[in-house]
């Protein structure tokens, strides 16, 4: 169930920090009875641009699958890594 607080709780700027830390997910601001913001923790912020970014990826990958591009053996892909990297 999402967190919903009004603009004026915003006042009290350490109870919805720690709200936002307690909840680990983002909590929704409203301004006269309809959303208006969404605040979150660093660490919630951080997780959802992480998982952003691998949609992003996993999106490319399948384009590339549709559109009939050579996929890499894992093996291989690491073997050159590690190659590289010296590892």
């Amino acid at each position: 169930m999402p967190t919903i607080r009004p603009i004026a709780d915003l006042r009290d700027t350490s109870k919805i920090s720690e709200l936002c830390y307690k909840k680990n997910e983002p909590v929704f601001i409203t301004k006269n009875g309809s959303g208006h913001l969404v605040v979150m923790s660093m660490d919630t912020y951080d997780k959802q641009m992480g998982l952003l970014d691998i949609y992003r990826k996993l999106g490319a990958a399948e384009c590339q699958i549709n559109e009939d591009v050579p996929l890499l053996d894992g093996d291989e892909v690491f073997k050159r890594l590690r190659n590289k990297h010296g590892k």
